[in-house]
């Protein structure tokens, strides 16, 4: 049984993956007149703290797997919980992959190609919880990532100086106004020692993952609605093996969110994996 698993790079920034916000009808569609582009920003960020659950669409395209685009839920309050589905487009069949977090530990799904490769088994599990979880993680490239809170990466735009407002669009039928700008990594690491230890935990999560990519600035954009949450974000960097461009649309915000593990005849666990691997 072979012991290796391809992962799509999107399913770890997606799970990341980003941005917060509330999903909805706008009880006000224009912006207040005495709210500033960088005020308005930081309004929509200080919202998505109050993000128990949350249910996106992503976008986009990595430097090394291509285009690809991916639907999930997550809980993240009271436990964390997740469950999508993604697709690099430019992979083929062996493109697809379902990913779940439940119960502290990951399940990544391939189908019958995946199947082929573990004696019909379509399912491996990574345990979460147990010792050697960061080396484990790190093999998997960016599902290591997965467990992310996509709320976090939407604020990173008020750490921007350039902060300007683009004008009003409509996104899923949700009316929102657009703003823009460019955020440096070093000014946000410069930023973290003035948040509360549970933000700072996150942004320094978040920012890790972009440093090993080799970025070292964002080009951000978010669309916030009527009710001061933000409904969109983009986030496009350079990074060192090509351009990073995700766009994460919020299409539930707090509502319930089941998540359940595979079936345990269709799955092949990791460490017991490598425990025969080493007494073979």
């Amino acid at each position: 049984m072979k012991t290796s698993v391809r992962v799509p790079a999107g399913a770890g920034l997606a799970a990341l993956l980003l941005a917060a916000g509330a999903v909805g009808c706008s009880k006000d569609d224009s912006e207040s007149p005495e709210m500033t582009p960088a005020a308005a920003v930081a309004k929509a960020a200080k919202n998505s703290e109050e993000i128990d659950s949350l249910h996106y669409r992503l976008t986009g395209k990595t430097p090394e797997e291509g285009r690809i685009k991916a639907e999930a839920e997550m809980q993240i309050k009271p436990t964390l919980a997740m469950s999508m589905k993604m697709t690099a487009l430019d992979q083929g069949a062996e493109g697809t992959a379902e990913i779940r977090l439940v119960d502290k530990a990951m399940y990544i799904g391939g189908g019958p190609e995946a199947a082929k490769e573990m004696d019909g088994k379509r399912w491996i599990k990574f345990d979460l919880s147990g010792t050697g979880v960061d080396e484990q993680m790190n093999q998997m490239g960016s599902a290591s990532q997965a467990d992310k809170n996509p709320a976090t990466e939407s604020t990173f735009l008020t750490g921007a100086k350039d902060v300007e407002k683009v004008g009003t669009e409509t996104v899923d039928g949700v009316k929102t106004t657009h703003y823009k700008g460019t955020v440096a990594l070093a000014d946000l690491e410069k930023s973290i020692g003035d948040e509360d230890e549970a933000t700072r935990e996150k942004r320094e999560k978040s920012l890790e993952q972009y440093e090993k990519m080799g970025v070292d600035k964002l080009t951000m954009d978010m669309w916030v609605d009527g009710d001061d949450q933000t409904k969109q974000f983009r986030m496009r960097a350079d990074a060192d093996k090509g351009p990073l461009d995700m766009t994460f649309t919020f299409l539930g915000v707090n509502e319930p969110v089941k998540v359940t593990a595979p079936p345990a005849a269709e799955v092949a666990d990791l460490a017991e994996m490598m425990k025969e691997a080493q007494q073979g």
